[in-house]
């Protein structure tokens, strides 16, 4: 569910816009420009035993002069891991990424069904 919030910029002064339901919040919000402002939601950390290879969250851009980028997306990080490892690692590792793909996919269904909504359909 989307309400309202204002927040502080450099260029524009107080800006009110919708906050999408899966957004974390802007609580850390240091003034910026208006193009600057990010709506960010819940961070996934895909890992593999104690270190991050992925990162993903949604993330809308409502600002940005590319109105395809306004449109709320996936942001996906890798990480700087690396490792060497012996066959049952790497199979260990394998089927890892097998699990996050399904994740993934499953962030991509959360992500079409918001893009429907914001569409209208």
């Amino acid at each position: 569910m989307n309400h309202d919030i204002t927040l502080p910029t450099l260029d524009h002064g107080p800006v009110t816009l919708p906050e999408p339901g899966w957004c974390t919040g802007h609580a850390d919000h240091a003034p910026s420009h208006r193009v600057d402002l990010t709506h960010t939601g819940a961070e996934h950390r895909l890992a593999f035993g104690d270190a991050d290879l992925l990162v993903a969250m949604l993330t809308q851009d409502p600002y940005v002069p590319d109105p395809e980028r306004r449109r709320t997306g996936l942001h996906v990080e890798q990480t700087g891991w690396s490792a060497t490892l012996d066959p049952d690692g790497v199979r260990r590792l394998a089927a890892t990424l097998t699990v996050h793909a399904m994740h993934l996919r499953q962030l991509a269904d959360q992500l079409a069904r918001l893009s429907d909504e914001e569409a209208g359909r």
